[in-house]
């Protein structure tokens, strides 16, 4: 179909800035395993890796990709259908359930760090320098989720500028401090893994300060407490019923994802560090995708509650097609300098982990188009109210496909790390597939061509 140029810029609009958001959000991740490779090696980068892994893996299930899914639809939705009001209802229905979430899970966290560290099956160094990381991460990540559902309702209303301006504030704080507290500059005791933890956990609290701050005083969008006195529990089934199959959905996903790790564990500290770095490069690589899957989500969902059926195609198919674009130029950049990418994350001395890492980096290149049409078909679909499809496509890649293979390559076959990267691109590439398909006759279906 023609996509016209107001179109691509709308959509630019608003990934470009959730592009940049995510890229900063992951780069507190990226930073945090880099600086600690240079400072304490391969170790250092498992328990900072698997920490960080359990942690966000919690975070993403319940929060980011669970009731702020849920709250970007319905508030795109209302003010699609210009009912301002109701869209502040469902952001604040959304941030109270969020924050209830957020601190069970630091409580789970908190407590049980040394627990979920031995179910993992991790050896006793990663034991000893993961556990106290994850204790001090699990302050930080409540305040990021308490801040998540907050800017789930900003990006559902089309602003997505105040969120990347809150992660540019957080990366700034976060690698000062991770130079100052990991090296022990100037002149302080050097804290490792504990400095990375520290930082993080400081500039997320100052994130999530800095966005409460705007909607309290400028967002046209707010959480008021009017809402939560008055409990409207036919909207909070509402919310619910959309925020419940996306967190399924994401935690089909994550969760096999982190079972996976464990299995990788088992292969021995080299090539968890190997798996780690490549996770920490792709995970920059994938989000211009979540960028695009946000923009899609919001204007999708906006002109739906429109009843612009035929823009809401537009939009979507130029969301995909602009993603899938960006993701094939990640494809080469992984197949071109693989070795400049990795030996940014690990000393120079680590050659087994670099080397391991190019070729699970090179495998990497396929799966980024398939990730491309996977989480922005996705988004579309949410954004029309549609997150059952999505689960139940992430299930069967992710439970059927990925989890049975991985554990026969390295429990049955004892093949070595990089073969975790083939079954992961097969993934990929069938879940991309199977979404794609079924967004494209859910739209025909609403009959959004005119």
């Amino acid at each position: 179909m023609k996509i016209h140029k107001s179109t691509i810029l709308d959509v630019l609009t608003i990934a470009l800035p959730a592009v940049g958001e995510m890229i900063l959000y992951m780069m507190i991740g990226v930073f945090d395993t880099m600086m600690v490779g240079k400072y304490g090696g391969n170790l250092a980068v498992s328990s900072v890796g698997l920490g960080t892994e359990i942690i966000y893996t919690f975070s993403n299930i319940l929060v980011a990709n669970g009731i702020s899914i849920g709250i970007s639809s319905l508030v795109a939705r209302n003010i699609g259908a210009k009912e301002t009001e109701l869209a502040e209802e469902y952001a604040t229905l959304g941030f109270l359930a969020s924050s209830v979430i957020s601190i069970f899970v630091f409580i789970t966290l908190f407590m049980g760090s040394s627990i979920i560290f031995k179910l993992v099956g991790a050896e006793n160094a990663i034991i000893n320098l993961g556990s106290p990381y994850m204790k001090i991460a699990s302050i930080g990540i409540t305040f990021n989720m308490f801040m998540n559902s907050l800017n789930a309702s900003l990006r559902g209303s089309g602003n997505t500028k105040i969120p990347l301006i809150a992660s540019i504030i957080i990366n700034i704080i976060n690698i000062t401090l991770d130079y100052i507290l990991i090296f022990g500059r100037p002149g302080l005791a050097p804290l490792g893994v504990m400095g990375a933890a520290i930082a993080t956990t400081t500039a997320q609290i100052v994130g999530f300060t800095f966005i409460l701050f705007y909607m309290y005083k400028y967002s046209k969008i707010k959480v008021r407490l009017k809402y939560i006195t008055s409990l409207n529990l036919d909207m909070f089934k509402s919310l619910m019923n959309l925020s419940v199959p996306s967190a399924l959905q994401e935690g089909a996903f994550s969760i096999s994802r982190l079972l996976s790790n464990f299995f990788i564990v088992s292969l021995g500290s080299l090539a968890f560090a190997a798996n780690q770095i490549t996770t920490s490069i792709e995970s920059i690589s994938f989000m211009p995708g979540w960028g695009f899957a946000v923009a899609a989500t919001a204007l999708v969902g906006q002109k739906i509650g429109e009843k612009n059926y035929k823009m809401a195609k537009e939009y979507a198919y130029c969301s995909i097609s602009l993603a899938t674009i960006v993701m094939l130029i990640c494809s080469i950049l992984f197949l071109v300098i693989p070795k400049v990418l990795v030996s940014l994350f690990i000393s120079p001395s680590e050659t087994k982990v670099i080397n391991e890492g190019i070729i699970c980096l090179m495998i990497a290149a396929i799966e980024q188009p398939f990730m491309a049409l996977s989480m922005v078909a996705g988004g579309i679909l949410k954004g029309s109210g549609d997150t059952k499809t999505p689960f139940k496509v992430s299930m069967f890649s992710s439970w059927v496909i990925r989890l049975p293979l991985m554990f026969l390559a390295i429990y049955i076959l004892k093949l070595p790390v990089m073969y975790v990267w083939i079954i992961t691109s097969v993934q990929w590439a069938v879940d991309g597939s199977i979404i794609f398909m079924l967004f494209r006759r859910r739209f025909n279906e609403l009959q959004c061509v005119k």
